[in-house]
């Protein structure tokens, strides 16, 4: 079992640091060029995926609660206002409704007076 293991986790840690070398944009990393970290990678498969993980790629470190930084779902005010709003829904919904109709209670209003108005006559074209 041991000896398995001592494949299986070197193997590991090369796919992970490749594919992430692969996806990491170029402007995200570090100390050497992309193609070269690659080449590092797959060559020398432990020291490169070492070397590419703490030294390869900028790593953003987040800072609780900080401007920029991640914040769970239920410490974030933003999203907590989000789901308030989300159910306080139906209410404006209906305000919306209400504005539609009256908006559209004004047009016709305002076509009737057009038809009254001008009678048959045709509408200018521009």
């Amino acid at each position: 079992m041991l000896r398995a293991l001592m494949f299986i986790l070197p193997l590991a840690l090369l796919i992970y640091a490749f594919i992430d070398c692969l996806n990491t944009p170029e402007d995200e990393v570090r100390h050497l060029p992309k193609v070269i970290w690659v080449i590092v990678i797959l060559l020398f498969p432990i020291v490169g995926s070492v070397g590419w993980i703490f030294a390869g790629k900028e790593r953003h470190r987040t800072v609780r609660g900080g401007s920029g930084g991640w914040i769970a779902p239920d410490d974030n005010p933003d999203f907590l206002k989000s789901l308030r709003e989300e159910k306080s829904g139906p209410k404006d919904e209906e305000a919306a409704l209400e504005e539609r109709e009256a908006d559209l209670r004004r047009r016709e209003d305002e076509l009737r007076k057009r038809e009254q108005d001008g009678g048959d006559a045709a509408p200018e074209k521009p």
